[in-house]
């Protein structure tokens, strides 16, 4: 399909956020500091308001791992599902701000506690580095559920690129270490190392998430580690049988696109409940920017539903969709 509209105005709006400093050849490569700065001032920041979002940290295997932890009721309410969050950002860049919008509305619509993880980034800090931050939250939330206000037994995953890569692999651990999940939301994530599909040669240039840049990041995250670990690469895992449920998003303009629905249908072939919707005429990043693309309301809305199922009775009844719901500045 023919690029919608909304997502011509968006690529337009992401190289001018993107230009290079004045007096900086265009033509060289951005330092990592520079795309950092650039990933915290590009997209609008409109936040909902919610009765309780705190900064907490959770012990992990380099040091506190820093959450934050938003609860769509007040504090003295019952115990609910929990969704552990793991931003995008190719393991480079990003952090809890970035998504602090979207899991205020993950939070309030599907009725659930959200833990948005400031995992360790790479170079710094690279593989395993964020997969063991990702599970010492989620072990820490599954496991000391009453800590949290979590319900027992209700913990899913979930997240976008990079993060995405990072909850299915957390997903696996999960069930390698007997710590059932009840979903695990994959919004176009990374399942691979190859890089080789043709989604990847299609759009791997002007379409915002560009082949050579996440190249360049998963050789920073990677660093000297075999490209067919599980970890890194969950579509190279030999074994996806008894994984948690699953819901995969995908766009169609998106270098990501083939190997994210390949991982769906390998889950499927290996007996695990998925359902895979793909975005036509979108690129990277439209989940989480409902300002923008009214397929990023869309596919919010079919995750909330996916998420509240899986919660079953743990989340309360009759309680508005999200597209009924607006955020507010803040």
């Amino acid at each position: 399909m023919p690029l919608h509209p909304q997502t011509v105005g968006f690529l337009e709006l992401l190289a001018s956020w993107t230009a290079p400093p004045p007096g900086r050849d265009a033509a060289a490569e951005p330092t990592i500091e520079e795309m950092r700065e650039r990933i915290g001032t590009a997209f609008p920041v409109v936040r909902r308001e919610l009765p309780q979002v705190r900064d907490i940290a959770v012990a992990g295997p380099g040091g506190p791992v820093p959450v934050r932890l938003y609860r769509p009721a007040p504090p003295g309410r019952g115990p609910l599902p929990a969704l552990v969050y793991l931003h995008g950002g190719g393991w480079v860049l990003g952090g809890v701000d970035n998504v602090d919008a979207a899991c205020r509305d993950l939070a309030a619509a599907a009725e659930c506690v959200v833990l948005n993880v400031g995992y360790r980034l790479a170079p710094e800090h690279p593989f395993p580095a964020a997969v063991d931050d990702a599970w010492a939250v989620v072990a820490s939330v599954a496991r000391d559920p009453g800590r949290h206000g979590v319900l027992p037994g209700a913990v899913a995953v979930a997240g976008d690129s990079a993060g995405g890569n990072l909850a299915a692999a957390v997903a696996l651990l999960a069930r390698d270490r007997g710590l059932p999940l009840v979903h695990q939301l994959l919004v176009y994530p990374v399942t691979d190392t190859a890089g080789d599909t043709p989604s990847w040669r299609e759009y791997g240039s002007g379409y915002g998430l560009d082949a050579g840049t996440l190249a360049r990041f998963m050789e920073l995250y990677r660093g000297g580690a075999d490209p067919s670990d599980a970890r890194l690469a969950p579509l190279r895992a030999p074994d996806l049988s008894g994984a948690a449920p699953a819901t995969v998003i995908t766009a169609e303009c998106d270098i990501l696109r083939d190997e994210a629905e390949a991982y769906a249908r390998r889950l499927a072939a290996a007996g695990v409940s998925v359902e895979v919707r793909r975005y036509d005429g979108v690129v990277h990043s439209f989940f989480l920017l409902p300002e923008i693309f009214d397929a990023g309301a869309e596919a919010m809305e079919f995750a909330v539903r996916r998420l509240r199922a899986a919660f079953g009775d743990h989340t309360r009844q009759g309680s508005a969709p999200w597209a009924g719901t607006t955020r507010t500045s803040g």
